[in-house]
């Protein structure tokens, strides 16, 4: 937060509008109980504070345009036929296709889920970022492992928020479950490796985690393309993800016990 410039008083007066919003419409769910005097005593803020923040316009949640789009059409391009091999694989593309012909072309693939783009721009954007490269004779090649948003770009802003938000709200419900946690958090750690052991298992966790995410991404473009229609029941969103830290460690000073390296359990 520092290095991006927010101050302890940006941050507790979001921590403030964050505390107000939560207990008008996470715990005090029935109307009649959303009063300011409600919310001071769950929030501890005075009166002034609440009406302040109640009356403040609510912030846009919506996602950014540009998240939804590149989300799209590389998730198709991942998971959805014809722009997969037998493998699974996503296919080299035609940057243009031909009257008539049956294979897939990039055009295609962005054409199939959104008009509001020309194929030329968001294929020059991608070259720009290395999400892909062109290949003789003018095939578009998606580089799978390099879709991470620029740095303080608005798709990794968008990113950041959303996925820190998921983690801690699976975490937090799992800490209040009365029973079987209802989310899986989980997560392997080992201390005391060497750095040619922490590379080498970091270089491995990461195709793991590449694969889990490819696979969840097959399934999930599946279940989407095979319902014939839009069902009644209300809307599911499932985020599912994965994140791999390494940390060098202070050398144990004269006497201290090594610790054993241990695998890590629920968070």
């Amino acid at each position: 937060m520092l290095r991006n410039g927010i101050t302890f008083p940006v941050l507790t007066d979001a921590l403030r509008r964050l505390f107000v919003d939560v207990a008008a419409t996470d715990i005090l769910q029935q109307p009649a109980a959303q009063t300011d005097s409600r919310i001071c005593l769950l929030t501890g803020l005075n009166r002034k504070l609440v009406r302040h923040y109640r009356e403040m316009q609510a912030d846009d949640t919506a996602v950014p345009e540009v998240v939804t789009v590149a989300s799209e059409i590389i998730a198709r391009w991942l998971g959805s036929p014809p722009f997969v091999d037998d493998a699974g694989h996503p296919r080299p593309l035609q940057r243009l296709g031909k009257p008539g012909d049956a294979e897939p072309s990039f055009d295609a693939l962005v054409g199939s889920v959104t008009a509001d783009f020309r194929s030329r721009a968001v294929l020059d954007d991608w070259l720009s970022q290395g999400l892909v490269q062109m290949a003789p004779p003018d095939m578009v090649v998606l580089n799978v492992h390099a879709f991470v948003p620029r740095p303080g770009a608005e798709e990794q802003l968008f990113y950041f928020a959303r996925n820190l938000q998921d983690h801690i709200a699976a975490a937090a419900a799992n800490i209040s479950a009365s029973d079987n946690a209802p989310f899986l958090d989980r997560s392997v750690h080992y201390d005391e490796l060497t750095p040619a052991q922490a590379r080498e298992l970091e270089a491995f966790a990461r195709a793991a985690a590449m694969q889990a995410l490819l696979d969840v991404n097959r399934k999930a473009r599946e279940l989407v393309e095979a319902a014939s229609s839009p069902g009644g029941d209300t809307p599911v969103r499932v985020n599912f993800g994965t994140f791999v830290f390494t940390e060098s460690k202070s050398p144990a000073e004269p006497g201290e016990a090594r610790r054993i390296p241990a695998a890590g359990v629920p968070e």
